[in-house]
């Protein structure tokens, strides 16, 4: 009976419902799922196993379970811990981390009798995880995501782990071609397109009347991420600025946080922007739901991307969407028939592109319908799950 182990950086995380979905798809397909979580995972109602948080015993236990019953495996651990990391005294500070960390998840893994340990993202978790699944000698796979598992400092740990991993998930094609890249041809056969899915049933009924607007009569703007300078927010605050100076009667919401919020607070008021945009912050999974559902137009200007799921969601939900032409978003939106794509970093490609939606609400509800019946054919959540099932049970 395979039992798959899920071991994710911070499991409740907001950033991470679509992997708590994934897990939720996978069970009830009748896969056994054990799941795990660096940070501390006390909240959720979900039982969830973490690594950091734990008494010292714990990890003395660990260690000293390993060097009594598998000395040559925790050998051979500390030895792959000490390559696979990052260069200089912090790296090898870390790896030492990594190690103890992964001894403890494989103590736990070897506990629960799981056969199979997954990771998404090819992060400082994943490094954990492939060593833990190593030292029990168990398969060992990964999800990737976007560019910054291939930019330093995870791009140079990046080919390793994926050539001992048993299969690779691939959110979109560019990412499949991003680790085609990092290792020798005979490793391609491993790599697999697996979609993030998103739960159709979960989201709240659409609102498909073209051209809804607020009691200001203002179309609704909406743009959900992490407030960083990748997301490309001060670029979309200088369009919005023309926006504004041309009399184009429109408000902005943003939901999410960041280390660049002050920043992007002040670029808002510098352009007299203020009294036209809401920062909601970080929102509950439910309440960002609330947010796509009750806006006309979904932007995303980021400069970086892998296949954002709170575009898929947008889309689901009969949004007309204006993203940036990069990473994976193009095998989502297709241009002039799903949405709209404009060129990463081209403000002026973008000012077009909203001018046009936010004058024409016709082309929002065909530019959605179209949008939304794509997202239902390709992404429902069980479609990418019966692919991950079949991948776990292959020999």
């Amino acid at each position: 009976m395979n039992k798959i182990a899920y071991l994710v950086s911070d499991y409740f995380a907001p950033s991470h419902t679509f992997v708590r979905r994934e897990i939720a798809a996978l069970r009830k397909l009748g896969v056994e799922i054990i799941s795990f979580s660096v940070q501390s995972a006390e909240s959720g109602g979900e039982e969830v196993q973490s690594l950091l948080g734990r008494p010292l015993l714990n990890y003395f236990s660990a260690l000293f379970w390993a060097f009594f019953e598998y000395p040559a495996r925790l050998w051979s651990s500390w030895l792959l811990a000490l390559r696979h990391r990052q260069p200089g005294a912090r790296g090898l500070l870390w790896s030492q981390f990594h190690f103890v960390e992964a001894i403890c998840l494989a103590r736990l893994l070897s506990a629960e009798n799981c056969t199979h340990l997954h990771n998404h993202f090819a992060n400082s978790g994943a490094t954990v995880g492939m060593i833990a699944a190593g030292f029990n000698k168990i398969p060992w796979s990964v999800t990737l995501h976007g560019i910054s598992e291939t930019d330093f400092p995870a791009g140079m740990l990046l080919p390793e782990k994926l050539e001992r991993a048993k299969f690779v998930a691939c959110a979109s094609y560019f990412m499949r071609a991003q680790a085609m890249r990092q290792v020798a041809a005979s490793h391609w056969s491993k790599m697999h397109i697996i979609r993030c899915g998103v739960d159709l049933s979960i989201l709240p009924p659409s609102k498909t009347t073209p051209g809804r607007i607020d009691q200001r009569g203002n179309v609704n703007l909406l743009c959900v991420g992490r407030l960083s300078p990748e997301k490309g927010y001060f670029g979309l605050l200088e369009t919005l600025a023309h926006l504004a100076t041309d009399g184009m009667d429109f408000a902005l919401t943003i939901v999410g946080d960041g280390p660049s919020a002050d920043d992007i607070h002040a670029k808002a008021a510098a352009l007299a922007l203020t009294d036209r945009i809401r920062f909601a912050g970080a929102l509950p999974e439910a309440e960002t739901l609330r947010e796509i559902n009750d806006c006309d137009i979904f932007v995303l200007p980021s400069l970086m991307e892998g296949l954002p799921v709170v575009l898929i969601e947008a889309l689901a939900m009969h949004k007309a969407a204006i993203a940036s032409r990069v990473a994976g978003i193009p095998e989502l939106i297709e241009d002039g028939r799903s949405g709209l794509l404009f060129t990463p970093s081209d403000w002026a490609d973008l000012e077009c592109q909203l001018r046009r939606l936010i004058s024409d609400r016709n082309l929002c509800d065909t530019l959605g319908e179209q949008g939304q019946a794509f997202v239902q054919s390709e992404f429902d959540i069980m479609i990418p799950a019966q692919k991950l099932a079949r991948l776990f049970t292959a020999d």
